[in-house]
């Protein structure tokens, strides 16, 4: 009773910021075309209303009247936003200290009725994810009921007595789905400062397991192997169906599919991405390689149309990470095992979004499980870290983790200064170590992002630099203490590396969230026994097999 009551508890937790945060209004096309509107009394060909008519109406919003109040001097300029609508911008003139004029305020205006149907301020004008527009991520993966019944499933196995450390952890998990609804609603004042307790507690938790403070065992799984089996098959087939049918390409995606088609054309990678996604080539080479597989079997048309090569590439990657997780599970208490941690990545919700959003950060979390599966081979190991880190370069702070992480550790390090080397050196030949380095870690480093505490409230630059230098020392650190180490300890060790790395971001998102999630997940629920008896990462020795957590 107590653990149903719980989990009752939670999803109630769970269900009322999704429905109450529900997607702000307004739709704009992601390639609206603009036309500066005519002055006059006159209404454009097929309006119904004049500029001056619809530049009253934008100043009357109370939105715009705040926000042109808190400003100043201000001034209006309207445009045409076919067909049948208008968008009005709000300025703040240059001077004082601006360069040039800044643009505070957006409306949209329809033609017909006369009625904003959007109202953005602040971080909304510059950037179109923080308007909470409907599906912008993953279509009806937002669904309340899809996350609720997918929170359930994550839970299920777990609901009964007593209630310990796992069930907090789980439920700080499924704590991003609030904050992510806050996003969707288009309040990043709460959608971004509440994320970052929750990668706190998270790291936190990463470090004490890594460093084995004594825990108590895992509870034994509430449903058995059948019911979890066929929660992940039903699972699967519900996420690749809905990735068919309704999911999306965000420019991340986009990006994988240009990146790939301009390797296969034998084109600069970096430098000359087209104008509807100018950066797209921010990301390693590594990633782009990922996806000539499926742009072989479905070439890029040149427009950002259903891009088939970027959905079949998003299933890849999140079936790998099914498959890591499974293999990782076995190998350190058997099939059952396995089968739940694969269970557990194909219920918890923010995966499904990742997939059918079709990006690539599911890409990474397989990279990197990869690597850990990979640890008693020294070579496979420096290499997988490597290329994990020349996807979206935080695993990167992984690398000095993987190759410390067993014998053969001067054979690891020349394996992954051997893979760096053959991956970069097209990129050093061709469009040369400048451009990439201006594109990819330039942009990155110098973009100011509302989706950070560090971006949202201009917080030191002094401050976030000495965050950086901590996550440093502590990626250099956890390569030597603990000295003695297991799969386990390399997952809780290598998932505080990446949380660490992700709080001190400039430009945060939910979707990383599956950067760590697998590494997490096997550091969180492999029992205290199972833990102390995982195979060091050595050659030669054969994985344990056993029962599920108990």
């Amino acid at each position: 009773m107590i653990g149903r009551a719980a989990v009752a508890v939670v999803l109630a937790v769970v269900a009322v910021p999704l429905w109450a945060a529900s997607p702000a209004p307004g739709q704009e096309p992601r390639s609206a075309t603009l036309e500066i509107a005519p002055a006059g009394a006159i209404a454009p060909p097929g309006y119904t209303r004049t500029t001056a008519d619809v530049l009253r109406i934008a100043a009357a919003h109370p939105r715009v009247r705040e926000e042109r109040a808190g400003h100043g001097q201000t001034y209006l300029r309207a445009h045409l936003l076919p067909p049948g609508r208008w968008q009005v911008a709000v300025y703040v003139p240059a001077g004082g200290g601006r360069d040039r004029s800044e643009e505070v305020a957006r409306v949209l205006v329809e033609d017909r009725s006369g009625r904003p149907t959007a109202v953005w301020t602040g971080p909304q004008v510059g950037w179109r994810m923080a308007r909470g527009l409907p599906g912008e991520f993953g279509r009806s993966a937002n669904s309340p009921w899809i996350w609720i019944v997918l929170s359930a499933a994550f839970l299920a196995p777990f609901a009964r007595p007593p209630l310990r450390m796992l069930h907090l952890d789980l439920v700080v998990l499924l704590a991003f789905g609030v904050s992510y609804a806050f996003h969707n609603a288009a309040n990043v004042a709460i959608s971004v400062p509440s994320a970052y307790p929750l990668l706190v507690y998270l790291l936190a938790r990463a470090l004490w397991v890594g460093f084995r403070r004594p825990e108590p065992p895992a509870l034994r799984p509430r449903l058995p192997d059948g019911a979890l089996l066929f929660g992940l098959a039903a699972g699967l087939a519900f996420r690749v169906t809905l990735n068919v049918v309704d999911g999306n390409v965000i420019d991340v995606g986009y990006a994988g599919v240009i990146g790939a088609d301009r390797l296969i054309e034998g084109e600069p990678l970096y430098g000359a991405f087209p104008g509807d996604n100018a950066h797209g080539d921010t990301y390693g080479p590594a990633l782009y390689a990922a996806y000539v597989p499926w742009a072989l079997v479905w070439p890029w048309s040149g427009t950002w149309d259903g891009l088939p090569a970027a959905h079949a590439a998003a299933v890849a990657f999140d079936l790998a990470c099914v498959a890591g997780l499974w293999l990782a599970g076995r190998r350190l208490r058997g099939p059952s095992f396995g089968l739940l941690l694969a269970y557990l990545w194909v219920t918890f919700p923010i995966t499904l979004l990742v997939a059918n959003s079709s990006a690539n950060d599911a890409l990474v979390g397989a990279l990197v499980l990869a690597a850990l599966l990979c640890a008693g081979r020294p070579v496979a190991r420096g290499a997988l870290a490597v290329l994990a880190g020349l996807t979206k370069f935080a695993p990167l702070a992984l690398v000095p983790l993987f190759v410390t992480a067993g014998a053969g550790r001067l054979r690891s390090a020349l394996a992954a200064l051997a893979a760096g080397l053959l991956v970069m050196a097209p990129v050093a030949v061709g469009d040369g170590l400048g451009v990439f380095a201006d594109r990819t870690v330039g942009f990155q480093g110098l973009r100011e992002s509302p989706f950070s505490i560090w971006g949202l409230y201009g917080l030191p630059d002094g401050l976030r630099v000495a965050a950086m230098l901590a996550v440093a020392v502590l990626s250099v650190a956890v390569a030597v203490v603990p000295a003695r180490r297991d799969d386990v300890t390399i997952a809780a060790l290598g998932a505080a590396v990446l949380i660490a790395v992700q709080i001190t971001l400039e430009h945060w998102f939910y979707l990383y969230v599956v950067w760590f999630l697998p590494l997490l997940l096997i550091a969180l629920l492999t029992p205290a026994t199972a833990a102390g008896s995982a195979r060091s990462p050595s050659p030669g020795r054969r994985p344990r097999s056993g029962s599920a957590p108990r």
